[in-house]
């Protein structure tokens, strides 16, 4: 603003576009309520620090909360207007600075306030007052002014003065962080105060020693964002090479698990092929023996068309002393032990990785625990009570089975299965979903056997979870009692104290249908249960625990069991029962299959884990077969 004082109009101009707190021309304006104007950045540091109380700096008017502050626009382009203008007077001073030398034009001088006209020698802050050198003699002269403090010359000394006093301020108050006049001293008396000379000299000092410091911290702060860098690119690269050994060594865990699958696959396709070749050896005996009874057919025929009656004879004769035998199927089945064998390593492969891969699995179930859900404790040492549950396994089809695990783990999830078991509380009655339920479970038992066998499943026995006096026939699709031990091997799922045996699918969603005939005997159960049911001790037996649902015959007497609570049924004569499950609805139905199924039971629940069919022989002689249906 070189120039800008000399001309009356923009020296008042000037004035009125000058922020009262940095006392420069605005700089992004903003209005406050009140009316006044002040730079944006010089407000917001006026403001810094405050959550209430906010007032005008320059008329002190308070405000309820802090006013949403709005760019000036108008004062805006006023002051780049003047900004223009005084632009322009300096280029044009400066122009004619250059034609006379190289000096950059002056500021604007401080006149004498004597005479108005000539610029001010020195400023006497004694008088408040700037002279130049003819009005100034006064002071140099007379001993009168000789007290009388004489400086270069300063502008607008008005803003020197203590509005209070109107004397000149000459301390500065640390504590208030103001300047004051002598007169001020006396409400300043506990104050920290100096002169003015004196608190500038310690305060450029103090930020010349603040400026260092921050200097010092802003170079440490470079140092450590290198050292961050630095160490986040060896992580990256740590981490980098990390993957790709993690990655070689599952490379090869996956090899070996192929070649693994492939010798075993290979197996059973050697047992595969040796059973058919001995398949097509006898089918190419029985073609042989076929032709030879086509031609004895054809001789015969051909004797029967002979008119000489002793050709005929002599014929006939020949032709009955020829003899043929029935065609013969000897057994011929696949060696089971080797098939056993072969799925047992498959197993006992998967149950080792399983067991590597527990500890990965348990901290991910861990950490997808909801806040405020406890931690289940770590499983308690091995007990028998548990020693053989079968835990849930993933969602399997018909057709498969769950996976039979290592002891150990075995013991784990059945302690933590035992810990997790709900407190029985009476459910809160639903009368719209009861009704659902009902006219679900009506509308199945009005079906015909045609419809459900849509729903058919063909069933199969576990060999692993029969009791050692069960026997399994006919394709372990009949079971009977022995009176002598079967030595069959140990396993984890096999029932040691029931004489019990397991379906070999298992079912966890959708509807299936199942017939069992009941053909010698009638100390029998049918029924269902979770894979984790126990497999030892007097909870084993079916309908004995939560985890089983059965029906039981004895003699004449017919009951339902389950959680251990009886209730005795009416008596029906079948041979035969079907047994209708929907995994979904939360029912299983029993039923006696006949020309009009009649039903047995029904047992109304929400299954939570896969289901298996399930069979119980009390005595020697009971037996059981399952009913193969086509589906």
């Amino acid at each position: 603003m070189a120039g800008s004082a000399s001309e009356p109009g923009l020296a008042a101009l000037e004035e009125e576009l000058t922020c009262s707190i940095c006392l420069c021309l605005f700089s992004s304006p903003v209005t406050v309520p009140c009316g006044h104007n002040f730079c944006a950045s010089c407000l917001e540091l006026s403001w810094a620090g405050l959550s209430k109380n906010f007032s005008c700096p320059q008329c002190r008017a308070t405000f309820a909360g802090r006013p949403q502050l709005q760019k000036n626009t108008v004062l805006c382009r006023v002051v780049e207007q003047l900004q223009g203008c005084a632009g322009a007077e300096a280029e044009a001073g400066a122009g004619a600075g250059a034609g006379a030398g190289e000096e950059e034009a002056a500021p604007t001088p401080v006149y004498c306030d004597s005479c108005l006209q000539a610029p001010a020698a020195q400023t006497c802050l004694t008088c408040t007052a700037s002279f130049c050198a003819e009005h100034l003699r006064p002071h140099q002269d007379s001993p009168a002014f000789r007290d009388h403090q004489l400086c270069p010359p300063l502008r607008d000394l008005q803003q020197r003065k203590c509005p209070q006093h109107n004397k000149l301020f000459e301390f500065f108050c640390s504590q208030h962080g103001s300047c004051i006049c002598s007169l001020c001293l006396l409400g300043h008396k506990l104050c920290h105060t100096s002169p003015l000379q004196l608190a500038k000299a310690n305060a450029e000092s103090a930020l010349k020693k603040r400026l260092m410091e921050l200097h010092n911290q802003s170079e440490r702060a470079a140092r450590a964002m290198n050292t961050v860098k630095t160490n986040q690119s060896q992580a990256a690269e740590t981490a980098s090479r990390k993957k790709d050994l993690i990655r070689s060594e599952f490379s090869e865990i996956k090899v070996l698990i192929e070649e693994t699958e492939n010798q075993t696959l290979k197996v059973i396709a050697d047992e595969e092929k040796r059973v058919c070749n001995k398949f097509d050896y006898i089918y190419g005996v029985l073609g042989s023996k076929k032709n030879e009874i086509q031609s004895l057919r054809d001789q015969i025929e051909m004797a029967l068309t002979e008119g000489d009656d002793i050709l005929f004879l002599k014929r006939a004769a020949a032709l009955q002393r020829m003899s043929t035998k029935e065609a013969f199927i000897p057994a011929i089945e696949m060696d089971q032990n080797i098939i056993l064998s072969a799925y047992q390593s498959a197993i006992n492969l998967k149950e080792a990785v399983k067991l590597a891969t527990a500890p990965w699995r348990e901290k991910r179930a861990e950490a997808k625990l909801p806040l405020g859900k406890p931690k289940h404790p770590p499983a308690a040492p091995p007990n028998k009570a548990f020693a053989g549950k079968k835990p849930p396994g993933p969602q399997h089809t018909q057709k498969e089975k769950i996976p039979h695990q290592t002891q150990a783990t075995l013991q784990w999830e059945a302690d933590t299965k035992e810990r997790k078991k709900p407190v029985k509380v009476a459910p809160t009655p639903n009368p719209a979903a009861a009704v659902s339920s009902k006219e679900l479970i009506d509308s199945f038992l009005k079906k015909s056997r045609e419809e459900l066998l849509q729903y058919a499943a063909n069933i199969t026995l576990d060999y692993n979870t029969a009791h050692n006096k069960v026997v399994l026939s006919e394709g372990y699709t009949r079971m009977s009692v022995s009176d002598i031990p079967m030595n069959y091997n140990n396993h984890p799922q096999r029932f040691t104290d029931c004489s019990q045996v397991l379906g070999f699918q298992c079912f966890k969603r959708g509807i299936h249908y199942w017939e069992v005939e009941l053909q010698q005997n009638n100390f029998c159960g049918i029924g269902i249960c979770y894979g984790s049911m126990n497999r030892h001790g007097p909870e084993s037996r079916l309908g004995r625990n939560s985890s089983s649902w059965c029906i039981e015959w004895f003699n004449c007497k017919i009951s339902s069991w389950h959680n251990d609570v009886e209730k005795c049924l009416p008596n029906v004569k079948a041979t035969k029962i079907g047994v209708l499950l929907h995994c979904e609805g939360g029912f299983v139905i029993f039923m006696a299959v006949g020309e009009k199924h009649n039903l047995i039971y029904k047992f109304k629940t929400q299954f939570t884990e896969a289901l298996y069919p399930a069979f119980w022989l009390f005595s020697s002689g009971t037996v059981l077969s399952l009913c193969q249906m086509k589906q």
